[in-house]
């Protein structure tokens, strides 16, 4: 399995996703998972083995390095693998290499991503020369070439999780250069897993998929840990919290969840509204905010990680996520077990699944303000989705996501030639 993120180096949703699919297998007890990932930091649990791609060593044998560097600089291709296989030992060595011959990685999402794409997916070559595997599994568009080259090397079948597309990242200004990573990705897939059939319906109608080998496969929650349920919901009987919490950057929609506050704060002055997180439209929504008139009830409390975020959802109220487009999004689930009704676009993949949430278009403004004044007005409407919200999310779990993902490699598996 080749990942970019995994906990406790976690940096969104991605991570949390890894984690749950693959706690969710290894629980099936017959099944090994070797999790490659750029950068580890040594303490990721245990229950499965995790490779860093950044203490594989590597040697390369008479090659021409400028000529090597310009064919790098696209994704995994045939042609390029059979250029290269002729070149490579099962140990070998190229540009930022270290004092023990390991390619280095900065992790995370430097300046460089491209060419620590380029770079992951030439080690993957080399770890799928060592180990023993049955199948391939990639993570999101940045693990595809190294999917694509696990595949070549190896002759096993592949399995891509799609995450998000670019359709969803750019709001339609597509990158070329991703787009034609995911394509490739997709096109040498065996399995295309989904986190949602929004998703999927994008790499049928968008990327031209065979829809006989696209699947959606909802992502889940763990059950809360004790020092999580151990934090106390405050007293809010005089004045509400409605939260934003992700990134701040367009595809989450977040102008039109400062548009609502204003409408909201027209009606009552009794409710604060807070955008937790970071990201490029960060500067234009506070100066939204200050445009609108409604600065002094709404914060920004910047980036939140680990315990903070669920300390964030137990002292809300209301949160929402009026994402332009979400394949999945898991935020809202997390909401529900902490008790906090939610508010979530109809262009989110988890509305696939929720049923004890409020829905509307992310646009419709006046419906989004409408939704957050009366949760956060009628008691017996907060007290109704706070209460069935937590029994309906206690029932989407990692446990069933793994034994579907089990499911679509065994069917691979049967069929693959």
């Amino acid at each position: 399995m080749f990942g970019w993120e995994f906990p406790p180096k976690i940096y969104g949703g991605l991570a949390v996703a890894s984690y749950g699919i693959t706690k969710g297998l290894s629980g099936q007890g017959d099944m090994d998972i070797t999790f490659c990932m750029p950068k580890p930091t040594g303490d990721e649990e245990r229950f499965l083995n995790v490779i860093g791609m950044d203490q594989v060593p590597v040697v390369w044998r008479d090659v021409n390095y400028d000529y090597l560097r310009s064919r790098l600089r696209g994704h995994m291709t045939p042609e390029l693998y059979y250029d290269l296989r002729n070149h490579i030992y099962a140990d070998f060595s190229y540009m930022h290499v270290n004092d023990i011959g390991c390619m280095e990685f900065a992790g995370g999402y430097p300046q460089n991503l491209h060419d620590e794409i380029n770079n992951f997916s030439i080690i993957a070559g080399v770890v799928a020369r060592q180990q023993q595997f049955d199948i391939i599994h990639a993570h999101d568009w940045l693990t595809y070439p190294a999917g694509v080259h696990a595949k070549l090397v190896s002759g096993r079948p592949l399995c891509i999780h799609v995450h998000a597309t670019d359709f969803d990242r750019s709001r339609g200004h597509v990158n070329p250069t991703v787009y034609g990573i995911e394509k490739n990705g997709m096109d040498y897939a065996d399995c295309i897993m989904c986190v949602s059939e929004l998703t999927r319906r994008t790499v049928i109608n968008e990327y031209h998929q065979d829809p006989r080998k696209v699947f959606a496969v909802h992502n889940a929650v763990y059950p809360l840990s004790q020092e999580y349920l151990d934090i106390p919901r405050p007293d809010h009987s005089k004045e509400k919290i409605v939260t934003f919490l992700g990134r701040i950057t367009m595809q989450k929609g977040p102008e039109y969840f400062v548009e609502a506050a204003s409408m909201v704060l027209h009606r009552t002055r009794n409710i604060r509204f807070v955008m937790a997180g970071s990201g490029d439209m960060m500067d234009a929504m506070i100066t939204l905010a200050a445009e609108r008139d409604i600065a002094d009830r709404f914060h920004f409390p910047g980036f939140m990680k680990g315990k903070q975020v669920y300390e964030v959802y137990k002292n809300s109220d209301v949160f929402v996520m009026p994402s332009v487009s979400e394949p999945f999004g898991i935020a809202p689930l997390e909401a529900m077990q902490c008790g906090t009704p939610s508010i979530i676009s109809k262009q989110s993949g988890c509305g696939e699944i929720l049923d004890k949430v409020i829905k509307v278009d992310y646009w419709d403004i006046n419906a989004m303000a409408d939704a957050i004044y009366a949760i956060c007005n009628y008691p017996s409407l907060f007290r109704y989705l706070q209460e069935e919200g937590m029994k309906e999310v206690a029932g989407i779990t990692w446990e069933k996501v793994g034994q579907k993902v089990r499911g679509l490699y065994e069917n691979v598996l049967r069929n693959y030639k």
